[in-house]
């Protein structure tokens, strides 16, 4: 907190209703108030009601409360109007060392979010229809984009309100629990965990994921030369081999070669990619419009994966320069959704139409097998996607060893963190050979974990926010619009998953979820 904000802060202590220490001595309760308090007319009912912030960033005691995990200091009441912060701008007080500028930001939020999911596009369309995916595809991207101009926007309110300089994802949600109605104080703690186990499974996901999409690239390739066949599940085993050895670097700098090698194999991959599905395309009127409802959520879900990137935003917007330039109009996010979500429709749209019902998971196995070329660019992708896995794999064991380093004894983390990683690895293995199906797999996470972080999460932090101040609009227009995005959300989630697992099912028995 500045010199600034604590000397308008006035704070009286009540004593004798604390909590005890273990010593027996009480905690005397803190109360805060500020000296604008009466000037700004507001309700001072609430005046008894401490809220809390982070402390890492202010010269401070620290406190716990609410069941928070978050380092915590007491702060003035909650929601109220922001007008008393005018004088804090929290993008003033950041340390970053290396910030970055409008455009590399755009260029990592492009990374970000073209990654392998831009190869299961026409799948997606293949279970929408070549006409209802094109107007979907859009839809989807304008509400992904809209779901994370509010979680950024809820973040700026909740760093001005504090007087926080930035926060992750994790802590803004937390934050506006604590912000909140009285009622969600205690799930405080319960929405951080809920949002860090999310943002894990969704990239142990991907990893898995990843594993199923090298293999199968691989094998298909191999298996032209080779008279007997190997398994995908084979092959799975085989291509985590090595990963394991790779996983065990704990440095990103050690890894940024591979990085630079990933990207420059799958922009030419993706490139010779284009010139196969661009010739000698048939008419649109030979592909279905639209197809069977049933086939919907899975769209959904793999139109999600591809595009949603909301686990990196705040990084991003938390390393820039000119944060206020990430949302708006324009801005950093439009400018590098419009490109993402144009490029995903050009493939998704122009892939279903080159191979229609035969569209395979991933458009690399459509290619022509025997052609060298076609097989070059199946390895070359497959490579990329290999070295994607240890920069993918990075953050959430970042997220799993931060959570239980402080238990481990300091002569044995070493160890424990390589056995942490093997341990995932071999996770990721065991799923992706229990589950070798490409297609329902990408649906199945963009369903579970993508609509919940990317649409019901970011609604209902903007609900905790704007409970109090500045309310939620003429004839309760943000309820109602947040109520319409967590309900669309949870029916992505229960319906995507469902279909997913149905469409494992059918794979297994040899069909597909939309043949009858």
């Amino acid at each position: 907190m500045s010199q600034t904000g604590r000397k308008n802060m006035t704070v009286s202590v009540i004593s004798g209703t604390g909590a005890a220490t273990e010593n027996g001595a009480k905690i005397p309760t803190v109360v805060t108030g500020y000296d604008n308090e009466k000037h700004n007319g507001r309700n001072n009912a609430n005046i008894s009601q401490p809220k809390f912030i982070r402390s890492d960033m202010a010269d401070v005691p620290v406190q716990q409360a609410a069941g928070s995990t978050l380092p915590l200091v007491i702060t003035r009441k909650k929601g109220g109007d922001d007008s008393e912060d005018v004088n804090y701008n929290p993008f003033e007080h950041r340390k970053v060392e290396h910030p970055t500028s409008d455009m590399e930001t755009l260029v990592h939020l492009l990374k970000g979010s073209l990654g392998s999911g831009i190869l299961a596009m026409p799948m997606a369309f293949m279970n929408a229809g070549l006409w209802f995916g094109l107007v979907a595809t859009f839809a989807v991207g304008a509400l992904c984009t809209y779901c994370v101009h509010i979680l950024v926007k809820c973040a700026h309110i909740l760093c001005r309100r504090r007087k926080i300089p930035m926060m992750g994802f994790a802590d803004v949600a937390e934050q506006a629990f604590l912000d909140g109605p009285p009622s969600l104080n205690r799930w405080s703690r319960f929405i951080r965990f809920m949002v860090n186990s999310f943002l894990v499974i969704d990239l142990l996901g991907c990893c898995c994921i990843y594993l199923v999409f090298v293999a199968t690239n691989v094998k298909q390739v191999v298996d032209f030369y080779m008279e007997n066949e190997l398994s995908v599940r084979l092959w799975i085993v085989i291509v985590t081999g090595p990963l394991i050895f790779m996983c065990l670097v704990r440095n990103l700098k050690f890894l940024t070669p591979f990085s630079m090698i990933a990207n420059i194999l799958m922009f030419v991959g993706i490139i010779i990619t284009f010139i196969y599905m661009f010739s000698d395309l048939p008419a649109p009127a030979e592909r279905d419009g639209v197809v069977n409802v049933v086939q919907w959520p899975l769209f959904f879900g793999t139109v999600i994966f591809a595009l949603e990137g909301i686990g990196v935003v705040m990084s991003l917007e938390n390393d820039m320069k000119n944060p206020t330039h990430f949302i708006g109009c324009p801005s950093v996010l439009n400018l590098g959704m419009g490109v993402v979500i144009a490029l995903y429709t050009l493939v998704g749209f122009f892939g279903y139409l080159k191979y229609g019902p035969g569209t395979e998971a991933s458009i690399t196995l459509n290619l022509p097998v025997e052609e060298k070329l076609a097989q070059s660019v199946k390895l070359m992708i497959a490579i990329a996607i290999f070295f994607t896995f240890t920069l993918q794999f990075y953050v959430p064991v970042s997220i799993l060893w931060k959570g239980i380093a402080n238990k481990i004894a300091p002569e044995r983390q070493n160890a424990s963190e390589y056995g942490l990683r093997v341990f995932l690895v071999i996770v990721c293995c065991s799923i992706a050979v229990a589950l070798p199906n490409l297609g329902p797999f990408i649906s199945l996470i963009g369903a579970v974990c993508l609509s919940t972080l990317g649409m019901i999460v970011p609604a209902i932090i903007e609900l905790a926010v704007y409970h109090e101040d500045p309310g939620y609009g003429r004839f309760n227009w943000r309820l109602c619009k947040n109520i319409g995005l967590i309900l669309f959300g949870i029916v992505g989630f229960v319906t995507g998953t469902y279909i997913s697992i149905l469409e494992f099912h059918a794979e297994f028995t040899g069909g597909h979820v939309g043949d009858h």
